[in-house]
């Protein structure tokens, strides 16, 4: 089957236990796939080169927005597709981006698609994990990426087609590297709030962990994933609660105050 005329952005750093799956899944579509990539020691670069001829580029690490946009500036073809390594195009969503892109219907400089996570050997079909709605497909020079440096979202000028079809999201392997993704983001978080200016707010503490997960798991219907949906729900609980307390840790420790300090 012929490729398109669809370059394949991705960023990385050690992802050689996952990548095969990831670019498997765009090579019957993708003229050019571009990885840029940073203190990779796993050989993930040589298996994008080596085995799907991507083309490589080294770069130090800009945090996830500006990383993803360096990789996004280095794409030649008229379509360009953002991608993690963790995730694949499913047989469904494969046909739907050919079809789309060989459309070029001139109403739309990009599409989303819903993003499906496997999680505790299931899909998680409900909740705040589905259909977490993506913005991943573009015409080149019509999208940037934007938003904060850890939580990025595409900026699209134009309109979007909104296709069916699902990504999958192979994240977090096992609940411990879930759970190790609390503190990080955690870490940029309170980073966040301390250049915004931000006080420490004990309404936000006590009352939004339990609205996240009433909102996970009762209006988005979290219990219709079984105990993978009830677990899902109390992270994501957790993580609120985490984040919310960081300020209050850093306003009462000491050792907090001297390794976070308001950037100016």
């Amino acid at each position: 089957m012929n490729t398109l005329p669809l370059s394949v952005c991705l960023i990385a750093h050690n992802e050689a236990a996952r990548i095969r799956r990831c670019l498997d899944s765009v090579k019957p579509l993708a003229s050019e796939i571009i990885l840029v990539y940073n203190d990779c020691t796993d050989g993930t670069e040589t298996i994008a080169r080596d085995e799907y001829g991507a083309q490589i580029f080294e770069e130090s690490w800009h945090g996830h927005r500006d990383q993803k946009n360096i990789a996004l500036e280095k794409s030649t073809q008229p379509w360009t597709l953002c991608l993690d390594c963790d995730e694949e195009l499913s047989p469904e969503l494969v046909d739907q981006l050919r079809a789309f892109i060989e459309a070029d219907d001139p109403a739309f400089n990009g599409a989303s698609f819903p993003r499906k996570v496997w999680f505790l050997g299931r899909w998680m079909t409900h909740g705040d994990w589905y259909p977490d709605r993506s913005l991943r497909l573009i015409r080149t020079g019509k999208g940037r990426w934007a938003g904060s440096r850890e939580h990025d979202r595409m900026d699209l000028e134009g309109t979007a087609k909104k296709l069916t079809a699902d990504l999958h999201h192979y994240t977090n392997p096992t609940l411990n590297d879930q759970i190790e993704k609390i503190n990080y983001f955690a870490d940029i978080y309170l980073q966040r709030q301390l250049d915004a200016g931000k006080k420490w707010s004990l309404s936000h503490a006590i009352l939004r962990p339990p609205w996240r997960f009433y909102r996970a798991y009762f209006l988005r219907r979290g219990f219709m994933d079984g105990f993978p949906g009830f677990y899902a729900a109390v992270l994501t609980s957790f993580a609120t609660f985490v984040r919310h307390s960081r300020l209050y840790e850093y306003d009462t420790t000491p050792e907090v105050r001297e390794k976070f300090k308001p950037r100016q």
